[in-house]
C-alpha cells in the first residue's frame, strides 16, 4: 500500500506545483500568499509520504484530497484534477491493501512449506 500511496502523493506534488504557477497569474492573489499555501501543501503531499502506514496517515490523505477539489475555486481545472487524484487515492488504498494481505498469506504459505531446520 505504501508504494501506490506514495506514488500519488508524488504525483500531488507536482500537480500542486503546476496550479500555483497557474494561480499566481490571478491579479487577486499575491504570490508570497499563492506559495505560501501551494509550498506548505507541497511539503505535507511529501511528508505524508512516510507516514501512510502510522495512524492516521490514510485519513490525512484523504483531507489533502479534499483540499485538492476545493482548490478549485481558485484554478477551476482543480475542481477535474482534484476528482482524479482522490480516485487515484482510493485505488491506491483499497488495492495497496489487498496487495499487503496477499503478501501476508504468500509470506505464511512461504513459512509452511519451508522445512523446520533443528
Amino acid at each position: 500500500m505504501r508504494t501506490l500511496c506514495a506514488s500519488t502523493l508524488i504525483g500531488e506534488f507536482f500537480v500542486i506545483g503546476f496550479a500555483g504557477l497557474v494561480a499566481m497569474k490571478d491579479p487577486g492573489l499575491s504570490m508570497a500568499t499563492v506559495w505560501a499555501v501551494c509550498g506548505t501543501t507541497m511539503v505535507l503531499s511529501v511528508l505524508l509520504c512516510g507516514m501512510i502506514t502510522r495512524p492516521g496517515g490514510i485519513q490525512l490523505g484523504w483531507a489533502l484530497q479534499a483540499a485538492l477539489i476545493a482548490s478549485g475555486f481558485v484554478v477551476p481545472v482543480m475542481f477535474i484534477l482534484g476528482i482524479v487524484f482522490a480516485g487515484l487515492w482510493w485505488c491506491s488504498v483499497h488495492f495497496g491493501r489487498k496487495i499487503d494481505e496477499a503478501k501476508a498469506r504468500f509470506a505464511r504459505m512461504s513459512e509452511e512449506a519451508a522445512p523446520e531446520t533443528a
